[in-house]
């Protein structure tokens, strides 16, 4: 049995509502018989009446628990365990995770679906609960049975939280060339070296960690999962960054750390695969976040344009206004449609699904971005006070067109598919 907690259906209309009033900007209306980009832009178009809800359950989810403090976590660097633990409860834990070990069970489509609308209540904590799936999707995927019940379970629960750990400060987007080794010694490995911009490093409690065990090159790194705790394990200053506050990120360093053979997920040498299928669906994962905060966004400027006065009118009057927000709600949905078609192709496993998730992660981050920054131009001065959520949103998803694979590799792994099919 799924363990989502879904109720009935709410109307997208109603759902609208509740989302407007939770960003602190009244409707301007009852949305009831209301037409226009409340309608176009609807997320939940094409879905199955099973989506639906659990779409519904996400987004009651982050208009309530956590668009109202996603300003205080982010102006406090909160890292807000006991609101991910909640949601845990609703089976976002391991939302993509086989149930016997506590996930859910759900599609990569699902996920998408979850996670844009989590995302519209606090991008910085979406994305690092992406992060989180990832990592337990990739335990009970490669993991041997006793791994899979060993970490699944509290992981699933968000009782204990999980970083992935490949980028190194001399290997980002050369991920192959990683230094991080571990020395096989009789039952053991060696682990030295560091990872660096660690999600959740410090404060996770299980570390996924790429490093090398042969020789150069990706057929040479294999995958070791460590706990909290290990000795040789310690961990960097937290960083000060632009967006991505209610997450921790820090260096995770390896000093002679001691970690059994019995760690290791699949075999020796197959670690950067697992690395690679992990971020086929992180990619996703991330997209799906900039969906959120970009529908967001728009509605946040919609409502703006409609009660901000210049020159005498509305400028929801003003026609380039206009055109801009048309364009806005049209790269929306066009993001959106290739998220979910790549989504759908990963999870039927279709031999294009890799370059999918590439192009899918490629266009909605860059063009969710640019929805969020001219939503924030839409709002002129206000948009750059830190009362106003679109300031934060703009902040939180300018990363994702660098991580889980920068846009730049992204276009790279699209043109080389092209010129060697």
């Amino acid at each position: 049995r799924r363990r989502l907690l879904v109720g009935p259906a709410m109307a997208w209309r109603g759902a609208l509502r509740v989302a407007a009033r939770l960003l602190l900007l009244p409707p301007r209306r009852p949305a009831a018989g209301r037409r226009g980009i409340a309608s176009c832009i609807d997320p939940s178009a094409g879905l199955t009446e099973e989506q639906k809800e659990f779409q519904k359950v996400a987004l009651d989810f982050a208009t309530k628990e956590m668009a109202p403090h996603m300003a205080e976590w982010d102006e406090k660097e909160i890292f807000p365990v006991e609101t991910m633990r909640k949601a845990a409860q609703l089976g976002f834990g391991g939302i993509y995770v086989k149930p016997d070990v506590g996930g859910s069970g759900l599609s990569r489509l699902d996920t998408s679906i979850i996670f844009e609308a989590l995302s519209t209540g606090c991008t910085s904590t979406t994305a690092y609960m992406s992060i989180h799936n990832m990592c337990v999707w990739m335990i009970d995927t490669f993991g041997n049975e006793e791994q899979r019940r060993k970490f699944c379970p509290s992981l699933c629960s968000m009782e204990k939280f999980a970083s992935y750990c490949l980028t190194e400060p001399g290997s980002g987007s050369d991920a192959a060339s990683l230094l991080t080794s571990a020395q096989r010694k009789g039952d053991t490995y060696i682990l030295n070296g560091s990872k660096a911009f660690i999600s959740g490093g410090g404060d996770a409690d299980v570390y996924v960690v790429m490093c090398r065990t042969g020789g150069p090159g990706p057929k040479g790194i294999s995958c070791l999962v460590l706990e909290k705790g290990t000795p040789g394990l310690s961990f960097g200053k937290k960083e000060k960054k632009v967006g991505w506050n209610s997450q921790p990120t820090r260096a995770v360093i390896f000093e002679d750390c001691v970690v059994p053979v019995g760690s290791r997920l699949g075999a020796e040498g197959q670690g950067f695969s697992i690395a690679m299928k992990g971020l086929n669906g992180g990619r996703i994962n991330i997209a799906s976040c900039s969906l959120g905060a970009a529908h967001a966004s728009v509605l946040l400027a919609q409502e703006h344009l409609t009660v901000r006065k210049q020159f005498g009118e509305p400028l929801a009057n003003n026609q380039y206004l206009q055109f801009r927000l048309a364009e806005m709600a049209t790269r929306l949905v066009a993001a959106r449609l290739m998220v979910r078609n790549a989504a759908w192709a990963l999870q039927e496993g279709r031999e294009d699904a890799a370059v999918l998730c590439s192009m899918a992660k490629l266009f909605a981050t860059d063009e969710c971005f640019a929805i969020c920054n001219q939503a924030l131009q839409m709002h002129g001065g206000y948009g750059y006070l830190k009362d106003y959520a679109v300031q934060q949103f703009v902040r939180d998803i300018r990363v994702h067109q660098i991580l889980e694979g920068t846009n730049e590799v992204m276009r790279m792994i699209v043109a080389r598919n092209l010129l060697q099919g």
